[in-house]
């Protein structure tokens, strides 16, 4: 199934398939390793839902839910 990454829950993983977006907020998605075919799980999110700790790469990194948006991803 399809999906944006703000879309899943804590614990879902899913592959990326494309980033979206334009200039610099789309560059630093992209710099942060999160690029086609990568896998991507969510750790934790936020009591209000916003940032969102994600693990790529075995890296946490933390995302907004606008930034989330961005990213589709398919997951299982």
């Amino acid at each position: 199934m399809v999906k944006t990454l703000n879309q899943l829950g804590s614990g879902e993983t899913g592959v990326v398939i494309k980033v979206y977006g334009s200039g610099s907020v789309k560059r630093r998605i992209v710099d942060m390793g999160i690029v086609a075919e990568t896998l991507i799980q969510v750790q934790k999110l936020a009591p209000l839902g916003d940032p969102m700790e994600i693990k790529v790469k075995n890296f946490n990194l933390s995302l907004r839910k606008s930034e989330a948006a961005l990213i589709e991803v398919r997951t299982q």
